[in-house]
């Protein structure tokens, strides 16, 4: 009998992996291509969901071939993906009317106004727990049908599908049109109790019933695999990228919380089988069901850009050659010269909610230079993770005694060393790094008894990384309360006659 093993895609906002796991949750083999990223102006930011398939089959063959596997090696398939970004296709032809609309994007702004003026900007909230905001996926679809010529007629005639790119990836897959309530979750569509599709918000977004894929659980069997390499293999597993990560971090208690650093920053604490509303600024979402078991909650802290930060000092400033180039400028000083960078690219998200807010770099001297820059861009990930931490303790009323932690940016030792000293709390990253798409295999494993509990998961959990606080109370107040300072010069920025 052929060994088995589990793979997990990672669908994410700059490349898309392919990665193949076993039971001990160590990785076997993995393969992963970047995509495009599109900016057709200022705020706007698409990808190509034709290249993302592309890129997903080469990535899954890629993979099998590095670890000289075939199907019949793989028991399970998972999915996880750039959670809110929305692709629009036709159900008949399997094409994409546009290019799908990124979390990022900021377009929609207007629509989300034009909601906001019955019920304010939480007009929604009690039903779907996410405030009215250009980051969900509702008011992407709604632009679409209104901007894609014939667009809206197609889907009043049931000719048109949407999904995040977990749907668009499965559907290509299998056929299957789908998504689980992670997913579903972050559409603003979605009833958080009942865990349907909501009509009533779906109406008030302009959004057809019949464009929107069956709602599953994230550990459960949605369909067999059609493509060649994996054919007859079930996909048995879906979690949008930040919940993947909380499942592959084992935070399977209600209180524990980890934080991603990826493009953007993603602290999600697990809160149970009840829903918690936030009164500081925080996301009610699903944090994953397994099976026919309750659905379990978190709050969520989402932070628009973090390492995304460090690409486009790269790649637009042109200041470092390579993302690890950040941390060799930031250590050749002893601290940020005065300097603060907040990345309010696509206004604030996470506690603020400002989509008025841009991008500032704040208290330059004559005396800061790249340096203190690049030592700014980083601890700017960290700021406002402790602000996202402060109202997550304000919400749930629990005090953190260690951050988990996972995601590229992990790799940074002075980025860690910094977040724990401006937490004042160790910081923790797990011996396997690579949490979303562990998340995702360890779904699909269980549906069908690769794994045969979550204990299996909790028992795989090994500490990789651990950095303790070294900085003085009175420093870290003190960086802290400058901050926030600068917080404040970036907002205000966009208004009635900025498009």
């Amino acid at each position: 009998m052929a060994k088995k093993f589990v793979l997990a895609i990672d669908q994410g906002t700059t490349s898309t992996r392919a990665m193949i796991f076993d039971r001990s949750g160590a990785v076997i083999a993995l393969d992963q291509v970047e995509h495009q990223q599109i900016f057709p102006r200022a705020g706007w930011v698409e990808h190509d969901a034709s290249e993302i398939w592309t890129n997903t089959a080469k990535v899954v063959q890629g993979a099998l071939a590095a670890a000289s596997l075939t199907r019949e090696n793989i028991a399970a398939v998972g999915i996880t993906n750039q959670r809110e970004t929305a692709v629009v296709w036709d159900r008949h032809t399997g094409q994409p009317i546009a290019n799908a609309i990124v979390w990022q994007d900021t377009r929609t702004q207007a629509i989300c106004d034009d909601l906001a003026r019955e019920g304010g900007t939480q007009r929604f909230k009690s039903t779907c727990g996410l405030p009215l905001a250009t980051y969900f996926s509702g008011p992407k679809i709604s632009w679409l049908l209104d901007n894609v010529e014939g667009a809206r007629e197609r889907a009043e005639a049931g000719d048109l599908l949407f999904g995040n790119t977990d749907t668009w990836v499965l559907w290509n897959l299998t056929g299957m049109h789908a998504t689980d309530v992670t997913n579903a979750s972050r559409t603003m569509l979605m009833d958080l109790n009942s865990l349907q599709w909501d009509p009533a918000i779906a109406e008030a977004m302009g959004v057809p019933m019949s464009m929107l894929p069956a709602i599953g659980p994230s550990s459960g069997s949605f369909a067999e695999c059609t493509l060649d390499v994996l054919k007859g293999v079930p996909v048995a597993g879906i979690l949008g990228d930040q919940q993947a990560a909380t499942f592959g971090q084992a935070c399977l208690e209600p209180g524990m919380a980890k934080n991603t650093y990826g493009t953007g920053c993603f602290m999600l604490l697990n809160t149970g089988t009840t829903p918690v509303p936030s009164n500081n600024g925080l996301l009610t979402t699903v944090c994953y069901q397994i099976g026919d078991q309750p659905a379990v909650y978190a709050l969520e802290g989402s932070i628009a850009v973090a390492g995304s930060l460090v690409q486009w000092v790269r790649d637009n400033l042109g200041l470092i050659s390579s993302a690890a180039e950040i941390e060799e400028l930031a250590i050749s000083v002893p601290d940020n010269g005065g300097a603060y960078f907040v990345p309010a690219f696509s206004g604030l998200f996470a506690p603020h909610w400002r989509p008025d807010a841009r991008g500032a770099l704040v208290g330059l001297t004559r005396f800061v230079d790249k340096r203190h820059i690049a030592r700014a861009v980083l601890e700017s990930t960290a700021y406002q993770t402790r602000e996202v931490l402060e109202a997550m303790e304000a919400d749930s009323g629990v005090a953190l005694s260690a951050l988990k932690v996972d995601g590229g940016m992990t790799l940074n030792a002075t980025l860690m060393q910094f977040q724990a000293d401006i937490l004042g709390v160790d910081v923790v990253r797990p011996q396997v790094n690579e949490t979303t798409a562990l998340g995702a295999a360890y779904a699909a494993g269980l549906a069908v008894g690769y794994w045969d509990s979550t204990e299996a998961i909790t028992s795989n959990w090994g500490e990789g990384a651990r950095w303790t606080p070294s900085m003085a109370d009175e420093q870290r107040e003190r960086l802290f309360r400058n901050w926030k300072k600068a917080v404040t010069k970036t907002l205000d920025w966009v208004d009635q006659d900025t498009d």
